[in-house]
């Protein structure tokens, strides 16, 4: 068993305490609820984390953002998928997992160059050596359908495939649904300023909640389990807001953003970045709204996208909904398919932010 996980199962945090916790100081608190899941994700997470980071700094170059070459994006995708179903298998074989990708680009004489990259960069990650088939395994045991009864994974290897190429913002996001909800989520962050005031500081953040105990920061491949409690801002006025949304207008209507920042009395310009890095600003107080906003009325989000951000914004202190108000729905399957577009807010301006949404997309919604 790796340390860090072995070290999290035998201890846990209380964030009630308002500070800074080590597993150790921890364990005279209490015994955590879904403690080893909690041990198991962080420790997935964190080895994905470097896969990705290890793509990028052997792969991307600029002839490949010139040439708009995905190629990397891909390579980090596939590792860093196979590394995290790897060791949810091992420690919970019986779990079935919603993933993003398969194999079968992998497969085959064709996917030979491609599969090689892959399973050299998964046992660079991994404790015991894996063959080519056990890491195209591994890969597809993300086809789970999803659904309302039992246990599953949701995970996506790399969230923000652009920003990811550019070296900007990308998450690798694992969360745990038991009977459709979500108890459990972790995102890694590794281009994230540890502290936002200092944007050129030291980057990497690993974000954690567990359904009713907090959520909780920590450096991402640190060698110290130190953790510090995430709480949403305070901001009651939403003229003092500020908000976040996609660097893509394909994912979000910035349009639509811009009038509801009016109707809110907001003048800052919004700060635009990929993945569910989004939510962790706004559970740490650095943002305090977070808006996706339909662009498309026959787009389905997927659980993956949003799964372990929602549950890391609520136990912040914060609240997630659709752009209805209503809460996102994680029992259908694979995608949000009753829900419409996202908005997530700390508490003290998130009926403001709800109500400049449905007064801005009023017509979307009667047609949806």
């Amino acid at each position: 068993m790796a340390p860090g996980i072995a070290a999290c199962m035998r201890a846990r945090r209380s964030y009630r305490a308002g500070t800074a916790l080590t597993a150790a100081m921890a364990h005279s608190v209490r015994v955590a609820h879904l403690a080893k899941e909690r041990a198991v994700a962080i420790e997935a997470v964190e080895r994905a984390s470097r896969v990705c980071t290890a793509v990028f700094q052997r792969l991307v170059t600029e002839e490949t953002l010139t040439k708009k070459d995905k190629s990397p994006v891909t390579v980090a995708d596939f590792g860093a998928q196979a590394v995290v179903n790897a060791i949810l298998e091992r420690h919970f074989p019986d779990d079935p997992i919603v993933g993003e990708e398969d194999s079968k680009d992998l497969r085959g004489e064709d996917g030979r160059a491609l599969r090689d990259k892959v399973v050299d960069l998964v046992n660079a990650a991994v404790d015991q050596t894996m063959s080519a088939d056990e890491v195209l395994g591994a890969i597809d045991r993300g086809q789970y359908a999803g659904g309302a009864t039992g246990r599953h994974w949701t995970l996506d290897p790399i969230d923000g495939t652009k920003g990811f190429l550019r070296g900007e913002q990308f998450a690798v996001c694992l969360a745990l649904i038991v009977d459709g909800k979500v108890r459990l989520g972790v995102v890694g962050c590794p281009n994230l300023p540890v502290d936002a005031s200092q944007p050129l500081g030291d980057r990497g953040v690993l974000a954690v909640a567990v359904e009713g105990e907090g959520a909780f920061q920590r450096r991402l491949h640190a060698p110290s389990d130190l953790e510090t409690p995430m709480r949403v801002s305070a901001v009651a006025d939403p003229r003092d807001a500020s908000f976040c949304e996609s660097v893509e207008s394909g994912h979000s209507s910035h349009g639509d953003s811009a009038k509801i920042a009016g109707l809110l009395g907001i003048h800052r310009e919004s700060a635009r970045m990929d993945s569910q890095c989004k939510y962790v600003a706004v559970a740490r107080g650095n943002a305090d709204i977070y808006l996706r906003l339909p662009v498309d009325g026959s787009y389905e989000e997927k659980i993956w996208d949003h799964a372990a951000g929602n549950i890391i914004v609520h136990e912040a202190g914060g609240r997630v909904s659709d752009v209805s108000g209503a809460a996102l729905d994680f029992s259908a399957g694979r995608t949000l398919k009753h829900n419409k577009g996202v908005v997530a807010a700390s508490g003290g301006v998130f009926d403001a932010a709800i109500a400049a949404v449905k007064q801005t997309l009023a017509d979307k919604l009667q047609t949806a």
